[in-house]
């Protein structure tokens, strides 16, 4: 066997174990004790974390962090594992601890000359862009596990009008124009709620384990309307266009042939306000036309607006 092919055998012997010894090694590799030492020593050095235990049960323990061993990709590949490291570096928190540029780095270097200068030309004209957002979301693995485990959590949350404290089941969390979500089974009202993930103060696991029978792809591909309120509203050309660009108004549009539209459709009640300032700002580009409390929502808004700058 050269000695190329045993150190990545090795490589992948250390990511499977937790604890082994250099007289593991030796047996399993066929060699010496003394050349086990050294090719560990040599797998460290290539950036394999492990460390060594001293004393008569002592031994190499491969740390939480393994590497993964050498992988082969072709042009294409590459380019879409480099594209989307690159794409990461747009936000300010990550649910793991890694440097999105040393992992860039990494794989750029590991490339033929060739694909390199066509990450360097593409690099000027392509782009996977988030708005880069300086909140901070501290609290994002911690909010995965919980999910994974089915953990019931706490938290301190910076609401609208003041701190709150809620007892969650979280079901994970995604990322969606540069910020990070919750969805989370609210256990005071019974109910999946959302929170933004930069607005929770602080958190703690309580220990309790709490199943839900809602996963995270079901629920961002689910509306679920509990208490129906009928939506109708004219949209003119521009105002298509607005509803055009968000996603979830977007199955709801009808059109004529002159580009004005319609909605006819429910939306839950508890999504009332959030509809009403979406239509608001349209202005004159959207004419809601029922229901009345949401017409009513609109006006006093617009007062309150006008009052406000005269």
């Amino acid at each position: 066997m050269s000695k190329t092919k045993l150190l990545f055998d090795l490589i992948m012997y250390v990511n499977s174990k937790r604890n082994f010894t250099a007289q593991d090694v030796a047996d399993e590799f066929q060699v010496s004790v003394r050349t086990a030492h050294r090719y560990l020593m040599e797998i460290s050095e290539l950036g394999v974390p492990m460390y060594t235990e001293q004393g008569r049960n002592g031994g190499y323990r491969a740390l939480k962090n393994r590497v993964l061993p050498p992988i082969l990709f072709d042009e294409n590949e590459a380019l879409a594992i480099f594209f989307a490291f690159r794409s990461l570096a747009f936000y300010e928190s990550l649910p793991f601890d890694t440097d999105i540029e040393s992992a860039s780095r990494k794989l750029f270097s590991s490339l033929p000359d060739d694909i390199k200068s066509k990450i360097n030309s593409l690099e000027s004209v392509l782009s996977f862009w988030n708005p880069k957002r300086g909140l901070h979301a501290p609290y994002l693995k911690e909010l995965i596990e919980a999910s994974m485990d089915h953990s019931v959590i706490t938290l301190e949350y910076q609401s609208k009008s003041d701190n709150t404290l809620r007892k969650l089941v979280p079901i994970g969390v995604y990322a969606n124009d540069g910020l990070w979500y919750l969805p989370a089974y609210d256990m005071d009202n019974g109910k999946v709620q959302l929170f933004r993930v930069d607005r929770i103060l602080s958190l703690k696991n309580t220990g309790e384990i709490v199943e839900v029978q809602t996963e995270l792809l079901n629920w961002l591909h689910s509306y679920t309307v509990s208490t129906p309120i009928r939506l109708v509203v004219e949209l003119t050309r521009e105002g298509m266009r607005q509803c055009q660009s968000k996603p979830w108004f977007e199955p709801m549009l009808l059109n004529d042939e002159s580009g004005h539209g319609r909605i006819d459709t429910f939306i839950d009640q508890d999504d009332m306000e959030f509809t009403a300032s979406f239509f608001a700002q349209l202005g004159p580009e959207a004419k809601v036309i029922e229901p009345r409390e949401m017409i009513d929502r609109i006006r006093n808004h617009a007062h309150v607006l006008l009052s406000h700058y005269q």
